[in-house]
């Protein structure tokens, strides 16, 4: 385990798990958000993104955390182990709520500077549709792009993720 992903809705753990992985493994962990944003939640140019996940993958070992579709199948391509959190969706939303009293008007760890936590209708309505309408496409961009060699893992409890970091 050299090049991991961290991969699920919004709200499905993949930052706490990705810190206790590199806690456990040694391996640097990037947090795909705060690579994304910008100060004031401003989203980079897509031939910018894909440059700076295009480095991030060339190096020899690495968690990243994140989703962002646009450039899955490129982390996919070099990942040696695929980590999918397909908790419930009534889970994340749950999470996402908790997260965002939590943090109220701060940035929250993992994220840039100047972009609060924040929640809104849209991201909430995504997260509530993730097992429907996006899972099937990540779970087909796994078995389509990954390495043949690839470990992935799915979790579908805390506890499943626990016992497995327990065993590192």
């Amino acid at each position: 385990m050299k090049r991991v992903l961290v991969i699920g809705s919004g709200g499905s753990g993949k930052s706490t798990f990705s810190q206790k992985l590199a806690a456990k493994t040694g391996l640097p962990l990037f947090h795909l958000d705060a690579l994304f944003w910008k100060p004031g939640w401003l989203a980079p140019g897509s031939a910018d993104w894909h440059k700076t996940v295009a480095a991030l993958i060339e190096q020899d070992n690495w968690i990243l955390d994140g989703n962002y579709g646009g450039t899955l199948e490129l982390r996919l391509s070099k990942a040696d182990t695929i980590f999918f959190l397909d908790m419930p969706n009534w889970r994340c939303v749950w999470n996402l709520v908790k997260r965002r009293i939590k943090y109220a008007r701060i940035t929250r760890p993992g994220m840039p500077a100047g972009c609060p936590e924040k929640i809104n209708f849209t991201f909430l309505a995504w997260v509530w549709g993730y097992p429907k309408r996006n899972k099937p496409k990540v779970l087909n961009s796994i078995e389509t792009h990954k390495q043949a060699d690839a470990k992935v893992l799915i979790f579908k409890s805390y506890e499943a993720m626990e016992t497995f970091l327990k065993s590192i």
